[in-house]
């Protein structure tokens, strides 16, 4: 029978917790290879960038496990998950798992996350792919994230019907304490933009983007609320931004011939 081959990546770098609480989990597993690659150092809020001007520099990670092979890329999280799938791998990975981000994902955290992006780029090349993120940013619990990331590929490659991309959010608290998993929508989780302006010795202006998370009334559906209730959520994506409903009434717009 032939092991369970993931591919593991991140936007915290290679050596964040996050990582490498899933690499020790899939350790204690019979019949799972690994593939991990993710960029050498953090790359958080970059998005679905890719590198088309500049080489990727790619360094192996010794690991106590003879199954797993880990690299540190200088690329992006979607650049790693595209080298990884197309120039590392000699077949396609089972399954993607990008995480365990340090920090939350949820509602429009989604446009931005490395970790979802990473993701994404795993499910644009065929291959189903979940993001995973601990709902915390000090004294971040992992293992309750990992255990959950592993079953769940576990469960997903033998399934018939499975969504390509999902996005998970973890509560960080131990195991006994999480109260539960939600299938969700993605909630409205928004910032206000805090821009600090400062001034260099040679009076050259910068700006520091520190973004606040705002409270809002959460839709009992969503991830957001999911979280707030120590609950696991778990988001199908899609990969197609094209909003149908809107299509006939645009091709309806004489306007649109005369342009």
């Amino acid at each position: 029978m032939r092991s369970l081959l993931l591919l593991l990546t991140n936007d915290d770098g290679v050596h964040a917790d996050g990582l490498w609480a899933l690499l020790e989990r899939a350790s204690s597993l019979e019949d799972i290879e690994v593939l991990a690659v993710a960029p050498d150092r953090e790359r958080s809020a970059s998005g679905h960038a890719i590198s088309i001007h500049n080489p990727i520099e790619v360094r192996e990670v010794p690991f106590k496990d003879p199954r797993f092979r880990i690299y540190g890329a200088g690329g992006t999280p979607a650049d790693c998950v595209k080298l990884a799938i197309e120039g590392i791998l000699d077949r396609p990975p089972d399954f993607v798992i990008s995480g365990i981000n340090r920090g939350p994902n949820l509602g429009t955290d989604v446009f931005y996350s490395g970790t979802v992006s990473a993701a994404m780029e795993g499910a644009l090349l065929g291959v189903r792919s979940v993001a995973v993120s601990v709902a915390a940013f000090e004294n971040v619990k992992y293992e309750a994230a990992a255990e959950f990331a592993i079953s769940l590929a576990k469960m997903a490659v033998n399934e018939t019907q499975w969504p390509q991309l999902v996005n998970v959010n973890v509560p960080s608290l131990p195991k006994e304490r999480v109260a539960g998993v939600s299938v969700t929508a993605l909630g409205v989780q928004t910032y206000k933009d805090a821009f600090k302006k400062r001034v260099d010795p040679k009076g050259r202006c910068w700006y520091w983007l520190g973004g606040l998370a705002q409270e809002s009334d959460d839709p009992q559906d969503s991830d957001t609320y999911a979280i707030k209730h120590n609950v696991i959520s778990v988001t199908p994506l899609l990969l197609d931004l094209t909003d149908r409903a809107s299509l006939e009434t645009l091709r309806s717009k004489p306007w649109l011939s005369s342009i």
